[in-house]
């Protein structure tokens, strides 16, 4: 990943309302949520949401799918991870040294 897209990224994610969109995402795993499901867990008005998603999608952290008069998103796992691998690449010069990461509890740790 290039520094460019990283900063791209997590410059989407500093943004406190786009960060919960992101995490509310997450959670959801690959199955994702429609747009007034996301709105309505976050209060968000949909203009508001609608903003935060598109920033969201264009730098990749998210995808949405039309679903007839609807949009489904869900996060990008693999833009996410690539993400992380950028943030944590040769860390501590390979030593294990991120014990919350370490101990997330996911399905393939």
């Amino acid at each position: 990943m290039k520094t460019i897209h990283a900063a791209e990224r997590l410059a989407a994610l500093g943004h406190a309302s786009r960060l919960s969109v992101f995490r509310l995402l997450v959670e959801a795993g690959p199955g994702g949520m429609n747009a007034s499901a996301i709105g309505d867990t976050l209060g968000l008005a949909p203009a508001t949401l609608s903003f935060h998603l598109a920033h969201l999608s264009r730098v990749g952290l998210i995808q949405g799918e039309r679903e007839s008069r609807f949009i489904h998103y869900s996060a990008n796992f693999n833009a996410m991870d690539e993400l992380l691998h950028f943030l944590t690449h040769n860390c501590c010069q390979g030593d294990a040294c991120l014990p919350q990461t370490a101990a997330c509890k996911t399905a393939t740790s």
